[in-house]
């Protein structure tokens, strides 16, 4: 058994493993806890009453955090011309056609979140083995398929965060940083869990949203009272 270092001892110390905490409790007791010497990531982590082997019960979407993530975001763009122009005008890191398709098939995927025009994705379906193992194939559906590229790689820069239900029915993601405040960590998990709300699937059954629980990097876990991650509870 792995021994559990001091920090992490007195990480959780004064946390009930089995309480459910209000949302506000549990971000305090987060921050008071984040003490590595690097800013750590605040995480959520929903367990959804869904299976995601079956197609009607498949969970993904985007949300923009009101407070952004608190991390550089870089962005690729697959796009030509007057597109790929406006792409770097935008603030996109990468921009590129065929020569950046074959950069990609080279193993060169220096970035976080790729965007594509729609006239791109003949070409950029080739590379679905290589980008969608990362979570970073452009969608439609999530808004990375789109011929207003400018507004997709504003929208990245600016805390745009990709959601998708994993095979044990958790979807997770970073909201924050723990040197956000206590306030701009409630908005951005609170939008994070009505955006995965509003992404129910038509065959989920029963209780949506199981349990929620909140982490920083090096902190325990807490678990979160689901009513209280609401908008407005």
């Amino acid at each position: 058994m792995a021994k559990i270092g001091k920090r992490t001892v007195k990480a959780r110390e004064g946390i009930d493993r089995e309480k459910l905490y209000d949302l506000a409790e549990a971000i305090s007791l987060l921050k008071d806890r984040s003490t590595a010497k690097f800013d750590e990531t605040i995480e959520v982590a929903m367990n959804l009453g869904v299976d995601p082997r079956h197609a009607d019960q498949m969970v993904r979407g985007v949300v923009n955090l009101p407070n952004g993530t608190g991390r550089t975001v870089r962005v690729a763009v697959f796009a030509r011309g007057d597109k790929a122009a406006e792409a770097l005008a935008a603030g996109a890191d990468i921009v590129g056609a065929e020569d950046l398709v074959e950069k990609v098939q080279a193993g060169q995927i220096d970035f976080d979140r790729a965007i594509a025009t729609p006239d791109m994705m003949g070409l950029v379906g080739r590379l679905g083995k290589v980008l969608g193992p990362r979570g970073l194939m452009p969608n439609p559906r999530v808004g990375t398929v789109t011929p207003d590229v400018a507004a997709a790689v504003t929208a990245s820069k600016g805390g745009a965060v990709e959601f998708r239900v994993e095979k044990a029915g958790i979807v997770h993601a970073g909201v924050g940083k723990a040197s956000f405040g206590a306030e701009a960590l409630l908005e951005n998990i609170r939008a994070f869990a009505d955006a995965v709300q509003k992404a129910k699937p038509t065959g989920a059954k029963g209780n949506y949203v199981q349990r929620v629980a909140v982490s920083s990097t090096m902190g325990p876990g807490i678990k979160i009272d689901p009513a209280t991650v609401r908008a407005g509870a």
